[in-house]
């Protein structure tokens, strides 16, 4: 069942954002569907994960009240979640994650090799969704895997660095998160041929802010709430905002030595990251990039201002 953020988008929205939606949740489960042999299972529980289904919104929120080719808005939400799909059955090899949304992940479940190759067959499903759109989306999707792939390999360089700086760490969200929400964007508003740039800025300013949110939640939990243990990231390795500006409050984090955490440990490091207020400045930078977004909803024509405005809305409060 939908939550009440999400049903007062649909509603804001219209008919036809819901009606599309379903058909995006119906031609994904199709896809994964066509996997064949012993990945079929994995394929399938990956896409039915589900999530917050952010992305497809997007791509059918930006193509407006009336698209011109909704096969293609539908086409365009499909390929964007598949390719989210298979970035997160990645990720989770890498990071030796066994939990994912209260459930097992692929590879704790079917293992390294099968993990591979479950999230090989959703990108090259993705691309092969999109094909009918053109040649020029299948560019722009291509163009934000790509980013992607740069935004991955910057968080492994940057792995256990306790010195990374504000910079290193938007540009890595720009790249791991915001990407595929302005490509999202890009394609639903091109298939509702409707101009991109004002959608695109939104997007981008949106996924900004999911990221540094997503990270707070990190710290703050709880597992229930967020489907993983407190403190995954930084079990992982992984330095974000929170830990870079509570280091700045409190140098005596700095001697942390995150590679010696353990499950116990790292709830004492979270407690002290929140003890320097450095979790309330992440929410404020959020709320920065809300604003900008909803500067680039004030410019659009043709689409629900007021949906745009409650997926923006939506993000901040999931921490509040």
């Amino acid at each position: 069942m939908a939550s009440p953020e999400v049903l007062a988008v649909l509603e804001a929205g219209g008919p036809g954002v819901t009606e599309t939606l379903l058909r995006v949740e119906e031609s994904l489960a199709e896809v994964a569907g066509r996997a064949t042999g012993a990945i079929a299972p994995f394929a399938n529980s990956a896409v039915a994960g589900g999530g917050k289904r952010l992305r497809p919104l997007l791509a059918v929120l930006s193509a407006g009240y009336s698209p011109g080719d909704t096969d293609a808005v539908v086409r365009a939400g499909v390929a964007v979640e598949l390719v989210h799909a298979a970035t997160l059955v990645h990720d989770d090899i890498l990071d030796r994650s066994d939990v994912r949304r209260g459930s097992p992940t692929v590879v704790a479940a079917g293992g390294r090799e099968m993990a591979v190759a479950v999230g090989d067959y959703l990108f090259a499903a993705a691309f092969g969704e999109l094909v009918p759109n053109g040649t020029a989306d299948v560019e722009v999707l291509a163009q934000a895997g790509s980013d992607l792939a740069r935004g991955e390999l910057l968080q492994r360089a940057d792995a256990w660095n306790v010195h990374t700086s504000r910079e290193r760490y938007l540009q890595r969200c720009r790249l791991k998160t915001a990407r595929l929400f302005e490509a999202a964007a890009v394609l639903g508003s091109r298939a509702g041929g409707l101009g991109s740039e004002q959608a695109e800025r939104f997007a981008g300013s949106v996924g900004l802010a999911f990221q540094l949110l997503d990270d707070v939640l990190d710290v703050t939990g709880p597992e229930e709430r967020t489907g993983k243990p407190r403190g995954t990231d930084l079990l992982d390795g992984t330095v974000t905002l929170p830990l870079i500006i509570a280091m700045e409050h409190d140098p005596s984090l700095i001697e942390v030595d995150l590679a010696a955490l353990d499950t116990v440990s790292v709830v004492e490091i979270c407690d002290r990251i929140a003890e320097t207020g450095a979790l309330d400045e992440v929410r404020s930078m959020a709320e920065d990039w809300i604003a900008v977004a909803n500067g680039a909803v004030a410019e659009m024509s043709g689409v629900s201002a007021d949906a745009f405005r409650l997926v923006a809305r939506a993000l901040v409060d999931r921490v509040s």
